[in-house]
């Protein structure tokens, strides 16, 4: 298990690499995609429906769902941002097990699940299926080497939007209480302060981290 140092040198070193790669905006919008599916698919786990995903260019994302039992929110709500850091950590231990194509296969399902059944905006449409089409290429016709940087990119810069997300959602819970998304959701619903919420998101995105570094680390130590 690696200590936090090197975990927060590693999200770090994502931070950098996000803001820095002229293209890594168009693949930040894959942690935007893994949490609005995270929440449509606890929606459809809880017998709702799900109206519509909208995702935008700013790397933010929205699902429209109805579910008839005012509780049931408290799980989509959750569903978000721990589905969003859990698939963080799928995608290094996948990695790790050196099985990165299945784990580029998962991502490009997810996708054009989406893509078929819950997307319907404008940018949201054209970002997936420029997104599944790079995939398809990659899957197909890239060499290991393209492929494993291909891979490692949109897992680091997943783990810097899985980690960052929360905490800067926790800004919003302090300064906007009410306008700090899944936060303010889940205390509208169970009037827990919305602060606790992003508090919880943001330990639980670090605990996942944290997993997601000690396989990647361990994968580089003794490669397969």
């Amino acid at each position: 298990m690696v200590k936090w140092s090197k975990t927060i040198l590693y999200i770090l070193g994502s931070a950098i690499l996000a803001n820095f790669l002229p293209f890594s905006s168009f693949f930040k919008n894959v942690d935007t995609l893994i949490h609005e599916f995270g929440h449509a698919w606890m929606t459809l786990v809880l017998s709702g429906s799900v109206m519509n995903i909208a995702l935008y260019s700013d790397q933010s994302g929205v699902t429209r769902s109805a579910v008839s039992n005012g509780w049931s929110m408290l799980p989509i709500g959750l569903a978000g941002y721990m589905t969003a850091s859990l698939f963080t950590w799928f995608l290094f231990a996948s990695y790790a097990k050196g099985k990165q194509r299945s784990g580029l296969m998962a991502i490009t399902i997810i996708a054009a699940a989406t893509l078929v059944f819950f997307v319907r905006n404008g940018y949201g449409f054209i970002w997936l299926l420029g997104f599944i089409a790079l995939n398809v290429v990659v899957l197909m016709f890239a060499g290991k080497g393209i492929s494993r940087f291909y891979y490692l990119l949109i897992a680091f810069l997943s783990l810097e939007e899985s980690v960052f997300g929360p905490i800067w959602l926790n800004f919003s819970a302090v300064l906007h209480s009410g306008r700090a998304g899944d936060a303010s959701l889940l205390s509208q619903t169970t009037s827990v302060p919305a602060l606790v919420w992003s508090l919880w998101f943001t330990l639980f995105a670090a605990w996942c981290a944290k997993q997601a570094i000690t396989a990647f680390v361990g994968r580089e130590k003794n490669p397969k």
